[in-house]
Formats: structure tokens, C-alpha cells, sequence
């Protein structure tokens, strides 16, 4: 029987079913117990210190006591806490991004994804270059500056080769003033040699979700093709950090598995990169299973409501304080509302999850007939930005920390002591401008108009807030792409 060792490179030693089952137990056994979850609550607080603000996290173990814990008053307290480190490290900025799918050509059959190559009702589509460029241009024009592109796992019509065709295309195009800043990359698990051309390539962050820890659920699930191989599948982020990259970004699909078991996992997860590779993930994604072409969510029986979910990403963001955390338009205007102020600090905007969905189609026309998952909140770009403004947050499309090199240890040495919010907010407030500018509707201009002067002025740093302001009034003046 496998070991718990958060520090082995072995898959069943650092997400130990054991231990997990033996979490769910400690945590059963206390969730009860006020005392104990107060003290918890308590030792996450953020702290001043010399260097800034400092915040410890949580073990698995004392996180799962947090969502085991249905008491209404201390689930309050959980997001109230969740709320105080949100602001501490993040602020009220809220970075946007967009998926772009290159090709739903797959030889998995996993069970709950309408690309699975069994499905013989959806059409089957690979991006050319010329259609990549098309899809480019049309979310440029939108006003994206950062680009997730998804891929089936597919060795003939997929290879390595393609997907790093598409990012020399992506980053080469440059239109109007648009241009893709950033691409992370959500593709499936690879060597060590591939990652290298992924990180050389200048990719942002390598994404890719676990879809549930329980190996014996994970391979059920994954009946058949590469996917199926639950080890080579949860040790890619060893030999992504191997090759070079030092962003990735973790998710599970939650749905598929007891939701408890999960997050146990994702967190030991975490925990796992950070002892063996001394940084953990730069994202968390919590996704939940949607309908699809050929996928009815009503048969996987582990489905979560909108209150539970609101618990996942409040003691996600408690146990992992510095970690980025991503919702997509799979969730509602109302549930993506909620959680914004519990923890998620990226969301997409205006989405499609269709091959070639963007290129020749109004904002109010959507193709159905490639779509991965249902999108729930089917809003514009520029509205999505709009109601984030007037819930009092400040759409971010900056890409500054990668270009600057402040990924991977960098990156969560200035966060971990609340510095990266001397150039994260000025820089939202940039890249808001430039969208302000070049791509908003009237209404959304003057809101958000009104937003960047208020906002300058909470710029503590004298010399910075006059930089930024002078910034700014150049971007009005047709000037573009300034960053601290």
C-alpha cells in the first residue's frame, strides 16, 4: 500500500487515497467543533509584518474541517475571512480572459466530454492558421489581451507541432491596437521535451484539471485512449515544472466525484508543488459538469449546489491564499456574482467553446454544433466588464508579471507579501483604459471613466500615482502597452 508523501513524484504517494479518506474522517469527526474551527479561522488570518502582508494557508487536513462545517454563523466567518484575503492580496481587480479552441479532434473516451471519439453526432473541426488568425482578430476586436487555448488530445491531428503553430500565429498578430499579450495553454498531458517547447515557445500558464482525484473514479471515467493513465495523467505538472514552465494551473471537475474527496486532493496537490518545487499553483480552476452535445450532467449523481460551491471557493481561497482562482461562463451571472468577493480573481468574458465560434458571427450569435459544455452566461465582453464595474471591481486585462518575468517563485515572493499590488493596480487600471478606448461601448466608457479617477487615487505610492496618471493620459492620446 502506497505511502502519504506530499514530497514523493510518485501520483498515489502525494494524492494518497488513505490520507484523503482519513482527512474525511478527521474532518467528520470535528466539524462540530466551534473551538477548533475558530482557531483555524483565526491562524488564516492575514498579517502585517516588516515586509508587507503575510497570510499562512491551511493543510488539507484543517481546510476540510472548514467545509465540512455547516454551522450558518461559522460559514459567515469562513467568508468573511475569504473576503479580507481576497482584498489583501487582489484587491477589487478581476483579471478577464477567453478561451479559444483550436481542434475537438480526440481518441479519448472520457465519459462526461462531448469530444470523446465515440461521439459520432459532433462535427469534428481543426483550426487552420488562417482561421486561427480569423478567431485572433475577432477576440482582439473584442478587446482580450489573454487567450486559453483547448485542444482534444489527438497525436495525428493535434501534435505538439500544431499547437506551437497556433502560438507563433497568435502572438504575431497584430491588429488595429490589438494585440494577445498572454496564452495559457490547456492542453493534455505530454513529456518533459514537449513542455520545454511549450515554455520556449512563451507560453503564460500550463493548465491542466485532474477531473477527479479517485483514481478508481478517474479511470471509469477514462475507459479508454492516453487520458486513461491516472499516474502520467497527475505527475504532467512534475514534468511541466521539469521542462521549464513555472506557472500551472490545477482544476477538478466538480460533479464527477464527492466534492469533499476533491478538494482534499487539490489541495495536497497544491501542497505537493510547493514542497517539491517550492511554488505551488498559480491557478485554481473549479469548473462543474454542464450539458453538452451527448452529455446529460443528471447521470453523475455528485453534483454540488450554488451554496455549497460558494463554500468550495471560499476555503479554497483560505487554504491557498496567493493562488489565482478562475471561473468560467460554465456558471451564471448570479453564482459568478457571488463568488467574486470570496475568492476568484480571473473569469472569462464574452466565451465561446466552439472551434471557430468567434470569427464571422455577431456578438449575439453563438454556434452550438462544436461546443464542449453549455455556456451559462452568454454576455458580451463589454458587458461582463460593465457589471463588474458596478459591482465596485476593477476589470483587469493586464499581462505585465509575464512579461516581466515575475512568474512561478517570483511571482509568489512579491504576492506572498502583498507587493505585487504595487504594480498589479496601476496596471489594471492601463490595460482598463486601453480597452476603455479602443473597444467599450458609450455606457461602459463613462462608468469606467469614473472608475480609473477614483482608483488613481488609491494609488499609495506618490511617484507611481503621478507615472500612472501620465500613463494614462498618454493611452488617451493613441499611445499603447505601458506597464510597471
Amino acid at each position: 500500500m502506497a505511502v502519504y508523501n506530499k514530497e514523493s513524484l510518485k501520483a498515489e504517494e502525494f494524492i494518497n487515497h488513505e490520507e484523503i479518506l482519513e482527512t474525511l474522517r478527521y474532518a467528520d469527526a470535528h466539524k462540530n467543533d466551534r473551538a477548533l474551527i475558530e482557531q483555524i479561522l483565526e491562524s488564516a488570518r492575514p498579517r502585517k509584518t516588516e515586509r508587507g502582508v503575510e497570510c499562512p494557508g491551511l493543510s488539507h487536513r484543517d481546510a476540510s474541517i472548514l467545509l465540512a462545517c455547516e454551522d450558518p454563523e461559522l460559514t459567515e466567518k469562513m467568508f468573511a475571512l475569504a473576503r479580507e484575503i481576497k482584498e489583501a492580496f487582489y484587491g477589487d481587480r478581476i483579471v478577464m480572459f477567453a478561451p479559444l479552441y483550436l481542434s475537438n479532434y480526440c481518441v479519448n473516451k472520457c465519459v462526461y466530454c462531448p469530444y470523446h471519439m465515440q461521439n459520432k453526432s459532433i462535427p469534428r473541426k481543426k483550426l487552420t492558421q488562417e482561421e486561427v488568425r480569423d478567431e485572433v482578430i475577432a477576440l482582439q476586436d473584442m478587446g482580450h489581451k489573454r487567450l486559453a487555448i483547448e485542444a482534444g488530445e489527438d497525436p495525428v491531428n493535434n501534435p505538439i507541432e500544431y499547437i506551437l503553430d497556433c502560438i507563433r500565429t497568435i502572438y504575431s498578430i497584430k491588429h488595429k491596437n490589438g494585440a494577445i499579450r498572454r496564452v495559457n495553454v490547456n492542453i493534455a498531458a505530454t513529456t518533459v521535451e514537449n513542455y520545454q517547447k511549450l515554455h520556449d515557445a512563451g507560453i503564460g500558464t500550463y493548465i491542466l484539471f485532474q477531473e477527479t482525484y479517485h483514481k478508481e473514479s478517474y479511470e471509469k471515467l477514462h475507459p479508454a485512449g492516453p487520458k486513461h493513465n491516472y499516474d502520467y495523467h497527475t505527475e504532467a505538472m512534475d514534468r511541466a515544472m521539469e521542462g521549464g514552465i513555472d506557472d500551472v494551473g490545477l482544476g477538478v471537475l466538480f460533479g464527477l466525484e464527492l466534492y469533499r474527496y476533491e478538494f482534499a486532493g487539490l489541495l495536497m496537490h497544491a501542497e505537493h508543488l510547493e514542497a517539491v518545487h517550492g511554488v505551488g499553483p498559480h491557478t485554481i480552476s473549479v469548473p462543474r459538469i454542464r450539458r453538452a452535445d451527448d452529455i446529460d450532467p443528471s447521470v453523475f449523481d455528485n453534483g454540488i449546489d450554488d451554496e455549497t460551491f460558494a463554500r468550495i471557493v471560499a476555503c479554497i481561497r483560505i487554504a491557498v491564499p496567493y493562488t489565482g482562482m478562475i471561473i468560467s461562463t460554465r456558471e451564471s451571472e448570479a453564482c459568478r456574482g457571488k463568488v467574486l468577493g470570496l475568492g476568484v480573481s480571473q473569469i472569462s468574458g464574452g466565451s465561446r467553446t466552439s472551434v471557430g465560434g468567434y470569427a464571422g458571427y455577431s456578438a449575439d450569435e453563438r454556434p452550438h454544433d462544436t461546443e464542449q459544455f453549455d455556456v451559462s452566461d452568454q454576455r458580451s465582453l463589454d458587458e461582463v466588464v460593465r457589471w463588474l464595474m458596478e459591482l465596485g471591481y476593477i476589470p483587469s486585462f493586464c499581462t505585465a508579471c509575464y512579461r516581466e518575468g515575475r512568474t512561478g517563485d517570483r511571482f509568489m515572493s512579491l504576492c506572498k507579501t502583498g507587493q505585487i499590488q504595487n504594480c498589479c493596480h496601476p496596471n489594471a487600471l492601463m490595460t482598463l483604459k486601453e480597452f476603455l478606448e479602443d473597444y467599450a461601448s458609450p455606457e461602459t466608457r463613462e462608468i469606467g471613466e469614473k472608475l480609473i479617477i477614483e482608483q488613481l487615487k488609491r494609488i499609495p505610492n506618490e511617484k507611481a500615482r503621478a507615472k500612472a496618471t501620465e500613463y494614462i493620459e498618454n493611452i488617451h492620446l493613441g499611445k499603447r502597452d505601458f506597464r510597471f
